[in-house]
């Protein structure tokens, strides 16, 4: 399993530059900036996020799965997001950052041997974790912003062209109801 799973992972994690780029092809800044709802991230913010999560979690904890180290390093994405001004992050130097990141994480799955993912650390909140169950959490977590990311711009482009009825494509993430 572990054989498999790193290759799966590897080339899952390997498309996410380009499927970011043909998403975000002609954002331009104001739309990078647009917020979906008040609680929610703008385009540029849940790049951020990616970015930062590149390096300081997924990364940063299989590094320690696959080095023997200690613990994992504890993240707050919520309050980077704040103290890092992802808001005001220009989306194309963002993109650029998460290439590079996502290359080099690339890179060192390549020069992992699957055995070491079997290792484990424990978890605050969700008890032991191995070097399999992060790599497969990645993928996902990548996933799980892309549907984020198409939710949001969706919802941009609805606003843009309201009042014309955007929703009868089908559900807009994120889209208030007309008739509440």
């Amino acid at each position: 399993m572990s054989d498999m799973l790193l290759a799966e992972a590897r080339r899952e994690l390997g498309r996410l530059p380009a499927v970011l780029e043909a998403l975000l092809a002609g954002v331009d800044p104001s739309d990078a900036r647009t917020r979906p709802a008040p609680d929610e991230w703008s385009p540029v913010e849940i790049l951020c996020h990616l970015r930062d999560e590149e390096t300081e979690d997924f990364g940063a904890r299989l590094r320690v799965i696959v080095d023997g180290a200690g613990e994992f390093a504890p993240i707050a994405p919520e309050r980077w997001a704040k103290e890092r001004r992802y808001h005001d992050a220009n989306l194309p130097d963002v993109l650029e950052a998460l290439r590079v990141r996502r290359q080099a994480s690339l890179d060192l799955l390549a020069s992992v041997a699957p055995d070491t993912l079997t290792g484990s650390r424990p978890h605050r909140r969700l008890g032991r974790l191995s070097g399999l169950d992060i790599l497969a959490a990645w993928v996902a977590h990548d996933r799980i912003h892309l549907a984020q990311l198409a939710g949001t711009l969706a919802q941009i482009w609805a606003l843009r062209w309201a009042p014309l009825r955007a929703e009868y494509a089908g559900p807009i993430p994120y889209l208030q109801d007309p008739q509440r």
